[in-house]
């Protein structure tokens, strides 16, 4: 495309983001303004389906777009803002063989893109040569100033003798400079310059040469290097590192053997709950175990880095890397049935589901692991497909409403599993719903609680929370009602229903 019709277009597209989201909550308007991108792509053939990953990436970048819409959490909106940056980095370079390249590319190019846009003006006929060029000069010197002027202020704060010496500054700025702009309006302003910057990033898209060589240099096939060192010390041989990584392995081997016979007898078949809080069991056994694994994963990867994949008589070491592989999943599915017990009787938590996907993805990257000794595939091999597991696991996670999933199950199991009150309590609006029990139902959940987990009484009282989610409910049903359908969501809006037009069609 020449530089006219992309100058345009960005213009057209900043207009457009900014009357989709001038004074408005996030909600319809990101799936209208992505859907917008996304039809214009499809017009000007950019996207060749033909790639397999421009297709997923394509596809998530929708797909979690859509699921802000129908989940509305934090959580969906974070994954749309990652499904787009690999996005757009696959834009860049379609050939891409890794998600890494492509979010590298990403990165680099959402502030290149703004450098190109400042060029592409000041060189453009489109605004006038002598404007274009008056706009590049102006961009030039109004971004130090701005720097300036925010370490001015710093130092005016931090230092009271600094400030008294640059009061008089400060003084004929906001007597002189600030009047002349003091009709502006900066909300529609700061509004207009984000989207214009992250139209240049979508639309302004520029390419890193030195990524895309690095990409296309890459292989998942590990070759042989003949390398000579630059000293000749026996410790640094072939063999003596053979024999090196064999002893350990056959030693860590026989730890970790000793420490999954007590979890595979402890943990997976005699656990018993006796009330207790289950912190030590859970949180720090959980993060060490977690961290072992990494360690095991990484120590794996060291010793087959090189030519040790090649060694003709390296089938001990390998078999005994397979079995620590196979003993680091079985301390892996270990962590699992902690944190299934820690939801057994604590119920579920943010934390707790994080733990779940961050296991799904450690399973796959032990596979991968083996796959790379096996098959001698090189590091390149373990990070593309690591990468790309990992950006569907965010993306399919995306799709649920993981707070009502909470509210629902946590209430529902709390005749046998501990209710933290102050947690659902921080719940978002949309789960309002299954948060807003009946007085009667709190306290009779509350005397059950008490005869379960005799605990300390630190948490909220049943009438606190009732109470709070009752001033919630108002303050949701005001907000809910001032949102047009720009900032529409599907959860939100179910729960405004269940809540207002249900109980009102009843009475």
């Amino acid at each position: 495309m020449n530089n006219k019709p992309q100058l345009l277009i960005v213009l057209l597209f900043t207009s457009l983001l900014t009357s989709l989201f001038y004074k408005q909550f996030l909600g319809l308007n990101l799936f209208i303004a992505e859907s917008a991108f996304f039809l214009w792509l499809a017009i000007s053939k950019q996207i060749k389906f033909g790639e397999r990953i421009q297709l997923i990436t394509a596809l998530g970048f929708m797909l979690t777009g859509l699921f802000t819409v129908i989940t509305f959490s934090a959580f969906s909106i974070a994954s749309n803002f990652m499904a787009m940056l690999i996005f757009v980095g696959v834009l860049i370079y379609p050939e891409t063989k890794s998600l890494i390249t492509a979010a590298k590319l990403s990165f680099l190019n959402a502030f290149s893109s703004q450098f190109r846009f400042l060029k592409e003006i000041s060189n453009s006929k489109f605004i006038g040569n002598a404007a274009g060029k008056f706009i590049y000069k102006m961009s030039i010197i109004f971004i130090p100033l701005i720097i300036v002027f925010f370490f001015l202020i710093i130092y005016s704060v931090s230092n009271p003798i600094f400030d008294s010496f640059t009061y008089k500054i400060q003084r004929f700025i906001a007597d002189n400079v600030w009047t002349l702009f003091k009709d502006l309006n900066y909300q529609l302003l700061f509004t207009f310059m984000f989207f214009l910057l992250l139209s240049n990033f979508l639309i302004m898209r520029t390419r890193s040469a030195r990524y895309i060589s690095s990409d296309q240099r890459a292989t998942d096939e590990l070759t042989r290097t003949k390398q000579k060192s630059w000293i000749n010390i026996s410790l640094t041989s072939l063999k003596t590192e053979y024999k090196a990584a064999v002893f350990l392995f056959f030693c860590l081997n026989l730890i970790l053997l000793l420490l999954n016979c007590i979890d595979v007898y402890w943990v997976w078949f005699n656990f018993e709950w006796e009330g207790q809080y289950l912190k030590q069991f859970v949180h720090e056994g959980t993060y060490l175990l977690i961290l072992s694994i990494l360690i095991s994963i990484a120590l794996v990867l060291y010793f087959f880095r090189k030519n040790l994949n090649f060694y003709t008589k390296n089938k001990t070491l390998k078999y005994l890397s397979y079995i620590w592989i196979a003993q680091n999943a079985i301390l892996t599915i270990s962590v699992g049935i902690r944190n299934l017990y820690y939801i057994e009787y604590f119920n579920l938590a943010y934390k707790r589901i994080g733990v779940i996907l961050f296991l799904i993805l450690t399973l796959y990257g032990l596979y991968s692991v083996f796959r790379k000794v096996r098959y001698k595939k090189s590091s390149f091999y373990i990070l593309r497909t690591n990468a790309m597991a990992f950006y569907l696991v965010i993306c399919i996670s995306s799709i649920f409403n993981w707070d009502n999933i909470i509210a629902k199950y946590n209430f529902a199991h709390a005749d046998r599993s501990f209710l933290h009150l102050n947690y659902m309590a921080s719940l978002s609006d949309k789960s309002l719903p299954s948060l807003d029990k009946p007085l009667p139902d709190l306290l009779r959940i509350d005397s059950a609680q008490n005869k379960l987990f005799p605990f300390e009484k630190i948490y909220l009282e049943p009438e606190e929370f009732y109470n709070r989610i009752q001033i919630r409910k108002e303050d949701f049903k005001i907000k809910w009602e001032q949102k047009n359908f720009l900032s529409w969501n599907w959860p939100e809006y179910e729960a405004y229903r269940i809540l207002f037009l249900s109980k009102s069609s009843e009475n």
